[in-house]
């Protein structure tokens, strides 16, 4: 089943010079299903993204999850929407410094008026499920990054939602960190079933995706899909960025030795 239809996607930037940051983008995500998208900074993946998380508008095609536009709802039903239905994991975490991380995890839930019983029920089975049980009484700034991440990912599912977006989620962790993070999505996606879509410029994150997109100049450049082991797959990977060029920082690829 499709979760997410992407159709003849474009997306025009107005100002004194017009800027096209995606032309025509066509994209299927079945359900269940880990993509990853990759490209050089200023590509467009980022602005495809937002677009899928219905963050920003389309200038021309359509956005479809589960067949239903969701641009097409009202503001107050599409914020309902982009809560209830969609999880999002950012580089810089987004998680509130104020707030325990069981406080933070269970924040979305607490938006929905759900009953503290089973906030606390939630809360601790992913904590245990994600090996953070014993953060959830410390504050923010007390955590590492990779443990903050952790924390961030288990507010993003703590509502079980149909699509999981991560942008750029090891961005800010060392190799070891980001390491755990992207343990952690790969078996929520491989146990849960959670579909997932990945921005990154880190061929070690990318590997673990089913798929990996590659955007250039804000069009679809190349499409990869895993068959072989993690290790392969990477190799290709980092085989079709090599090809597409552009400016070697533009891409990590982290050593996990």
């Amino acid at each position: 089943m499709t979760m997410v239809e992407v159709r003849n996607l474009s997306k025009t930037y107005e100002g004194k010079v017009a800027y096209q940051a995606l032309s025509n983008i066509n994209l299927g995500i079945e359900q269940g299903e880990f993509v990853g998208i990759m490209g050089p900074s200023g590509s467009g993946k980022t602005t495809l993204m937002n677009m899928i998380a219905t963050i920003d508008a389309p200038s021309s095609g359509q956005v479809l999850i589960h067949g239903n536009n969701p641009f097409q709802l009202s503001m107050e039903k599409l914020a309902l929407f982009r809560r209830r239905e969609l999880g999002f994991v950012f580089q810089s975490f987004n998680l509130l410094n104020t707030l325990t991380v069981k406080e933070n995890i269970v924040l979305p839930l607490t938006l929905d008026g759900v009953e503290v019983e089973k906030l606390h029920r939630k809360a601790n089975a992913l904590a245990e499920r994600l090996g953070i049980t014993a953060l959830l009484n410390k504050r923010i700034y007390e955590i590492s990054g990779g443990q903050a991440q952790r924390a961030a990912i288990a507010r993003a599912i703590i509502h079980q939602p149909k699509l999981l977006l991560a942008d750029e989620p090891t961005g800010n962790l060392d190799s070891k960190s980001s390491r755990a993070v992207m343990d952690t999505m790969y078996q929520l996606n491989k146990e849960e079933g959670t579909t997932m879509l990945l921005v990154t410029h880190d061929a070690m994150a990318a590997s673990y995706c089913d798929r990996v997109v590659f955007i250039k100049d804000g069009q679809l450049h190349h499409e990869i899909i895993r068959r072989g082991s993690q290790t392969m797959f990477m190799r290709s990977i980092m085989d079709v960025l090599s090809v597409m060029g552009g400016n070697p920082n533009d891409v990590l690829t982290t050593s996990y030795s």
